[in-house]
């Protein structure tokens, strides 16, 4: 196998690898490239078909980063804000109308917990290089991921979630569920009841201290709306 078909595969691989290198430089020139252009210039989405990140129809606000990008899938209709992060060392997938709010960051590398294993060591030809390996992150359709949240490698996240903003994914959110916290868990399921029509009027929602979100202490608004 090739260290980049260790890495899509979840195998411990060297990230010194010629041809690892040379496609994370390239997404990362590319990155630069696309964070100096104005948002109305039609060069940005050349830029992306050149990374080669998969998906039609999708919106990066930009400042974005991706450590591959050729490894990334975005569905249609999906949208992220400012500071989006894509550290794509094994597969992303991004369903449709996906979406993410400010500074989120999806992360796939591991790296072992004993620092004796982590170090970077030298190799016989003299580069320095470490161990590591990656887990996939999927995000099903039609979710919405809040501001400064971070999800983790092996993460999936089912169809219809929302992810309350500054929560840290490390575990599988099922469909359809509002999850929030860090580490992030699940505080219900989201159901016809949360249909925009059935908030209009004031309703209060009771939250213990066990379910408000780190960073604004409340999730949702007087209407269901996250807080990004």
């Amino acid at each position: 196998m090739t260290e980049k078909e260790k890495m899509m595969a979840g195998k411990i691989y060297d990230p010194s690898d010629e041809e690892l290198v040379k496609l994370r430089t390239k997404a990362h020139r590319l990155s630069k490239e696309y964070n100096e252009l104005l948002e109305t210039d039609e060069k940005r989405s050349e830029i992306l078909k050149e990374m080669g990140i998969i998906g039609d129809s999708f919106y990066l606000q930009g400042p974005v980063q991706f450590d591959y990008g050729c490894l990334t899938s975005i569905g249609a209709n999906s949208y992220a804000n400012f500071n989006f992060t894509c550290v794509d060392c094994c597969p992303v997938t991004i369903g449709a109308n996906v979406f993410m709010g400010p500074n989120v960051s999806l992360l796939t590398p591991m790296h072992p917990l004993r620092w004796q294993d982590r170090n970077q060591y030298q190799k016989q030809n003299g580069t320095l290089t470490d161990k590591e390996y990656a887990r996939p992150i999927t995000i099903g359709d039609n979710c919405w991921i809040a501001g400064n949240v971070t999800i983790c490698g092996g993460v999936t996240i089912g169809e219809g979630c929302v992810i309350g903003a500054g929560s840290v994914v490390t575990r599988d959110i099922p469909a359809n569920s509002l999850a929030v916290g860090v580490p992030c868990r699940v505080i219900r399921e989201i159901t016809e009841e949360d249909a925009l029509e059935n908030h209009m009027k004031t309703t209060t929602i009771v939250m213990n201290k066990n379910q408000m979100c780190c960073c604004c202490m409340c999730c949702m608004d007087e209407y269901g709306f996250i807080f990004i």
